[in-house]
């Protein structure tokens, strides 16, 4: 491997655009090959991989020597698909964004994959490297005495726009508890360290996207609800998504408790679109309440405008890379394995369930 850590880069739509601006930041590398059948996104990614030879087909990206490592940032439905086929090639380290897979049917595809893919991959799952999210991860041990009851509320802006509307419609997302969700039932895993045993979910489409049409359908994502989730080792966890409410001053708000005390994150939404007349964009916040009644603790957890401004998940794009480039480079491990990957789908495909056929559903 060459000193400069060279990348190739398998779709550069939205997402991509944030890997793109976020690999710019870190140390010698740099961004080689990249293929993205959309002519704009292409365009767009010129600033930030001016060195980048553009391939017209996956066939073709996957069979340039110039190229350390994959970073997959394509639709969802199709991230399996080019997974194999990297299989079939000169096996490299992956970052694939989440969700790992869409179908269920397709789980025995995805373990046959783990069980051919001998280089590292990594799955993307932003929100664990989130500031405030890493800091209560690191305290809530301490804080809480042992975690038992875990609540993560998201309220924030619907789906935006994607190259094709891939994501209007659950056949391409997997649903909206896979596609958006897979960051938080990942989260739930990471922090209660133990393996779900059983998911009731209540959601819907009560207020997105219903006005909207693409070749006479009309989306059919669902933009809230609530998910509870029991867990092998006893503690309990809890999603409430609103996807209609941009208002709010935090975008996440995360509750860990125990017999000691309370830990919460804060997060706010991505500091663009925070309206300028309210003036500056909230601080992200870690708040320790003390269950001796001592008194609470609040503690700002201030973000590199850098990296606000190198893309939406309040610099966690950046440290993921950072750790990612690591593992490249040989000398770090992965965080988040193919295993977790498939656990946070498998969750949240047991909500879409649940919440479909009104029954709890056993993992």
């Amino acid at each position: 491997m060459s000193r400069i850590t060279r990348y190739g880069m398998i779709g550069c739509g939205m997402m991509g655009q944030e890997h793109l601006r976020n690999i710019a930041l870190l140390a010698d590398t740099k961004v080689t090959a990249i293929f993205e059948p959309d002519a704009g996104m292409c365009e767009r990614s010129k600033a930030f991989a001016p060195e980048a030879a553009f391939y017209e087909s996956l066939e073709a990206i996957i069979a340039a020597e110039n190229v350390d490592c994959w970073v997959i940032t394509s639709p969802n439905h199709i991230h399996l698909e080019q997974l194999e086929r990297l299989a079939q090639a000169d096996q490299k380290p992956i970052l694939v964004e989440k969700p790992l897979f869409t179908n269920p049917n397709d789980l025995d595809r995805v373990t046959a994959f783990v069980q051919a893919y001998k280089a590292p991959v990594w799955v993307a799952m932003e929100y664990r490297y989130m500031p405030p999210v890493a800091a209560l991860r690191e305290h809530m041990d301490a804080v809480t005495g042992g975690l038992k009851m875990l609540s993560i509320r998201e309220h924030r802006f619907p789906f935006l726009q994607k190259i094709g509307d891939w994501n209007r419609f659950n056949e391409n997302s997997g649903g909206t508890f896979v596609e958006k969700c897979c960051h938080f039932f990942d989260l739930m895993r990471l922090l209660v360290q133990s393996d779900p045993v059983r998911v009731m979910c209540s959601g819907g489409q009560a207020v997105n996207h219903l006005d909207e049409t693409y070749d006479g359908r009309t989306p059919d994502i669902w933009d809230h609800g609530y998910v509870i989730v029991d867990f092998q080792n006893g503690a309990r966890a809890m999603l409430e998504l609103c996807m209609f409410a941009e208002g709010s001053k935090y975008q996440e708000e995360i509750s860990a408790v125990g017999p000691k005390g309370k830990i919460e994150a804060l997060v706010p939404g991505p500091t663009r679109f925070w309206p300028a007349h309210l003036g500056a964009p909230p601080q992200p916040k870690l708040v320790i309440s003390p269950r001796d009644l001592s008194g609470v603790v609040e503690q700002d957890i201030p973000v590199d405008p850098t990296l606000l401004q190198a893309g939406d998940h309040n610099g966690s794009t950046f440290y993921q890379h950072q750790r990612f480039l690591d593992v490249v480079r040989g000398h770090g491990t992965i965080d988040v394995t193919l295993d977790d990957g498939i656990w946070a789908v498998r969750m949240g495909q047991a909500a879409q369930h649940s919440a479909m056929t009104g029954q709890a559903v056993s993992l």
